[in-house]
């Protein structure tokens, strides 16, 4: 029963169908979307909200027709962080721990997903809603997107957030979010390297669809070999790094999708992709 249920439930998600849930999941064309729908606690990332947010990702990134996942937000305010509600002292420690470790298995389960995801932000993204948007593995935002870790104005440093801020930005701007807890444009966002890109926000989806499109015309395949050593050679000192990845690299010419690569490009013709890992 709950098998036939699933299966139900993936049919309507491929035919576009929404579920309604503190975050909805749609797919299109290849292209799953996670839509943060709550307007009223500015999208915050209360522990119901991260807990659909996971499910969104863990109960559809084995679509075979999946190739990526768009995390966007309803409303004008990406993510204000934490749901401050949840971290109050009558809750107790042992929630609070609760709430910090969902947000972490989160941020696992995004760089974990076999396909790439993609923060589509138009808006405020701020503390734990900032931490989201650079633990994705791409980032666009229209030009009156703000990013900012205020934690420290309520009293609590934004510690985890600034664990994924300072590993995508230098070390001088992370401070400076942290510390100030001041805003920083899309544009200063993207020169930190905090996101990938920015357009007006008519362009937005524009601008995500065409990225969206370029990785649907590669191997799903090889995109997952790709991201899965992307992230595991980041943690290894570059001697280690290039001795793991010369073994990927010929790992990935055995691969039936790499052999097709080689074969359609010595042939000049497109490649037809299986997917197959």
């Amino acid at each position: 029963m709950l098998a036939r249920y699933g299966n139900f439930l993936k049919q309507l998600h491929c035919a576009g169908v929404s579920l309604r849930y503190l975050s909805t999941y749609t797919c299109k064309d290849g292209v799953g979307t996670i839509l943060l729908d709550n307007e009223k606690t500015r999208n915050s990332l209360s522990l119901e909200m991260m807990n659909s947010i996971q499910r969104n990702i863990v109960e559809n990134q084995h679509d075979t027709e999946l190739r990526c996942i768009v995390l966007a937000a309803k409303g004008r305010v990406f993510s204000a962080g934490h749901n401050l509600k949840e971290l109050t002292a009558e809750r107790g420690s042992e929630h609070h721990k609760q709430v910090f470790h969902k947000c972490s298995e989160l941020i696992s389960t995004i760089q974990s997903a076999p396909v790439p995801v993609i923060a589509k932000v138009d808006g405020l993204a701020a503390a734990a809603g900032c931490q989201l948007v650079a633990s994705c593995d791409m980032a666009v935002c229209s030009d009156s997107s703000t990013f900012s870790t205020p934690g420290a104005s309520f009293g609590i440093f934004c510690s985890t957030p600034g664990i994924a801020v300072v590993r995508a930005v230098p070390r001088m701007r992370a401070a400076y979010m942290l510390f100030t807890g001041l805003p920083i444009t899309a544009h200063e966002a993207l020169q930190a390297g905090l996101v990938s890109n920015v357009v007006a926000q008519e362009q937005l989806n524009e601008e995500v669809s065409n990225i969206c499109k370029a990785i649907a015309s590669k191997s799903r395949a090889v995109i997952t070999l790709g991201k899965t050593f992307f992230y595991k050679q980041i943690s290894l000192d570059v001697g280690a790094a290039y001795e793991l990845g010369e073994q990927i690299m010929v790992d990935n010419l055995a691969t039936v999708d790499g052999r097709e690569g080689i074969k359609s490009f010595v042939e000049k013709r497109s490649p037809k992709w299986t997917h197959k890992e």
